[in-house]
């Protein structure tokens, strides 16, 4: 059986220019995974709130962590599909697609076809599961899949945000990315989401962010919550890495709107470590797999500046495991035993 291992990631826009920034955020906004409104508000809100103004200022952003090899995001993930493709070999096909923008699962999905492929493994490549990022891939890959007519077996790599094998990535990572200066305090930070996202994974409906502590310890009910699925990422890894509880935090980036996202939110947390004398705080981003806007222009320069103006003196931030060789070999051994089973 030909077998091809198609690894996905979220995507970004072609450049800084505002067009394209623009088409980027039209596709990404418009899915309902995504912006989880009625469909009419999400018209109104895209085409007469967001995209007459956020594209230019977000092309802005976009141009602080350009490099002349493009958009970091874009540029790791085909190194890792290099990497990955080196380790499996040439009867494994190795694919690259973003489920916004290029290179796009329709055309990557119909040259497979082509080639004969009756095996797909696909690879979101999301430690944490979440609507708007695991499931929304899914979606679109079946989309297409249907709209091509082909029916490969199908076979989906799961949440990994607690395999020993990825924490011992982070791990390493963490400890290769540190100054010589060291740290005082660990900032574990994690893309938000809004809190009717979290609440849409409780089967209970009576469970999700009902206390305090729900994501404390795993059960039925948050079994696919993003939220709970991030707090025990940080425990394994701070566990690994040989941190007390009081050496480290969990915070939330990247609130929009006005509606209530998970807690607690980046920006008030490292406030809060700069006025606590808080001196020498790192930063690591495991819910990203690849730099991007989020981690390089938000983590790195927008909350590292908010931490030194609260009276932080140091603050470092370890890149995301982007094309490193011990997390390609993690996700060929993946596809390895999956192509065994």
């Amino acid at each position: 059986m030909k077998t091809a291992l198609l690894l996905v990631n979220l995507g970004t826009p072609a450049s800084t220019k505002t067009r394209d920034v623009r088409a980027y955020l039209r596709e990404f906004l418009s899915d309902p995974y995504v912006l989880d409104i009625p469909a009419l508000a999400r018209w109104l809100l895209l085409n007469f709130v967001i995209l007459p103004l956020r594209p230019r200022r977000s092309g802005k952003l976009y141009q602080k962590i350009w490099t002349e090899r493009g958009s970091p995001l874009l540029f790791h993930s085909e190194d890792l599909r290099d990497k990955v493709a080196s380790i499996l070999g040439p009867k494994t096909p190795v694919r690259l697609a973003m489920r916004y923008g290029e290179p796009a699962f329709a055309k990557v999905l119909s040259e497979l076809q082509a080639e004969g492929v009756e095996r797909l493994l696909v690879f979101p490549l999301y430690p944490q599961y979440a609507l708007s990022s695991t499931e929304t891939a899914k979606a679109r890959v079946l989309e297409v899949l249907g709209e091509l007519g082909w029916q490969p077996k199908l076979q989906w790599l799961a949440p990994f945000h607690s395999e020993p094998e990825y924490i011992e990535c982070l791990a390493r990572s963490f400890r290769e990315g540190l100054s010589a200066e060291g740290f005082s305090h660990v900032l574990f930070g994690f893309h938000g989401l809004p809190e009717r996202h979290v609440k849409k994974t409780d089967p209970t409906g009576q469970h999700c962010l009902k206390s305090p502590s729900c994501c404390d310890v795993a059960c039925g009910a948050n079994k696919d919550c993003y939220r709970a699925q991030c707090f025990s990422t940080a425990r394994l890894l701070a566990q690994r890495l040989g941190l007390r509880p009081a050496q480290y935090t969990v915070a939330f980036q990247s609130r929009l709107g006005r509606d209530p996202w998970i807690k607690p939110y980046m920006e008030e947390v490292v406030r809060d470590l700069g006025k606590d004398k808080v001196k020498n705080l790192v930063a690591i981003c495991p819910a990203f797999t690849a730099d991007c806007l989020e981690t390089l222009e938000e983590t790195k320069l927008q909350i590292g500046g908010e931490f030194l103006k609260a009276g932080g003196t140091r603050f470092d931030y370890v890149p995301c495991l982007n094309s490193r060789d011990d997390w390609a070999a993690f996700l060929a051994s993946k596809a390895t035993r999956m192509m065994q089973d």
